[in-house]
């Protein structure tokens, strides 16, 4: 059986026991989130909140380089970003 569930915006096919890894949710490690269900295997509508996951780790992910230059005009900018992520593990579902 699996869920497609909503979180930061994106949508996730989850199973139960599976690890997934999201945008940033607030929790420690070792505590559990619900998350928003869209739909299950057999097509019907969970409700919201059914999911529950585990939080395994609060982390970050790599750095993206943000390089922006306009030709013959003296302009160059450097920028980075690291996105701030939450590894989840899905423990039941509905």
């Amino acid at each position: 059986m699996f869920a497609v569930v909503r979180t930061g915006g994106k949508q996730y096919r989850v199973a139960a026991n599976d690890q997934i890894v999201v945008e940033k949710l607030e929790g420690e490690a070792g505590s559990t989130v619900t998350l928003e269900t869209l739909v299950t295997a057999e097509g019907g509508t969970l409700g919201s909140g059914q999911v529950t996951a585990e939080i395994v780790e609060q982390k970050r992910g790599d750095k993206v380089i943000i390089f922006k230059k306009r030709r013959r005009h003296n302009y160059c900018r450097r920028n980075g970003h690291r996105q701030s992520l939450t590894v989840l593990r899905i423990t039941s579902l509905g």
